[in-house]
């Protein structure tokens, strides 16, 4: 089981529509998924429209214990291969700095639980945690949970300066709680390929962060808002521009299962053979 946490330290940027675009290609795959919604807006939960809960992620985070867990989690309406830990507006009073440093660590404990004792008889294979847009507890909570983490940026003149702060971020985690925490990459989201200044402002990107930055980007479309809108993945909705974000998605999913370090969230399966680079490489250059 493999981990990933998808943050912004800015709102607006279009995080929740990126953890999204990860579940939708993983569904498209067979890989068993569950989205934690971490964002006290919960617009994840939203979009996946799970059946009412008697617990939210928030008892979770109070009482990591399975019984807690049985009543958090939920099928997705998208299909039962993607399960939901449901957020809640009462995520907000978990996010201030508390002075139990070990709460810190009830996320991961709730992860652990569901690796080495499976809801079911088939385990989840991914977990994306999608982060609030800040860095209070909740975020660290997640990346003290998580294998990997995704930063997603938008491409204006604050996305360097956020970029970098998010890594510094992912960096002390690393050091304090969590050494196998890794950057999987920097993404950028809302891309208007014939705009001068978001040409200009990922030339930045890259020449800050080289590799990390994702080969590709998230095109600005309306199809992302119309998908979400509909409680539908974005590799079902049919249009062009959803097609092309679709196997966006599919190379960024694929650069997360990757992963060849062994540990405690691991993904049973190997790269995805199926989508070409090729296909979408010119999106962000």
């Amino acid at each position: 089981m493999h981990t990933v946490a998808v943050l912004s330290l800015k709102g607006g940027v279009g995080k929740t529509t990126v953890a999204l675009g990860i579940a939708s290609a993983a569904l498209r795959r067979g890989t068993r998924t569950l989205v934690a919604d971490l964002d006290p807006q919960g617009n994840a939960t939203t979009s996946l429209d799970p059946p009412y809960t008697e617990a939210t992620l928030a008892d979770v985070l109070e009482t990591p214990a399975r019984a807690v867990l049985e009543r958090a989690i939920a099928p997705s309406v998208w299909s039962e291969e993607v399960d939901v830990l449901v957020g809640a507006e009462e995520l907000e009073l978990l996010n201030e700095p508390g002075p139990d440093g070990r709460r810190l660590e009830n996320l991961s404990r709730a992860l652990d639980e569901l690796h080495q004792r499976p809801l079911r008889e088939d385990p989840y294979e991914l977990v994306i945690i999608d982060c609030p847009p800040s860095l209070g507890r909740l975020t660290k909570s997640a990346l003290v949970a998580a294998d990997s983490a995704l930063i997603v940026t938008e491409p204006t003149m604050y996305a360097v300066a956020g970029a970098q702060r998010a890594l510094e971020a992912i960096e002390r985690i690393r050091e304090e709680h969590n050494p196998d925490l890794r950057p999987i990459g920097v993404l950028v989201n809302k891309l208007r390929v014939r705009s001068y200044e978001h040409q200009f402002r990922v030339a930045e990107l890259r020449e800050n962060f080289g590799s990390l930055v994702m080969p590709t980007a998230i095109p600005d479309r309306l199809a992302v808002q119309q998908a979400q809108g509909a409680c539908s993945p974005i590799h079902e909705w049919h249009s062009p521009g959803a097609q092309e974000i679709a196997l966006t998605f599919n190379m960024v999913l694929a650069k997360i299962l990757r992963s060849s370090r062994a540990g405690r969230h691991r993904v049973r399966g190997e790269e995805d053979p199926t989508d070409t680079p090729a296909e979408v490489s010119g999106n962000a250059g």
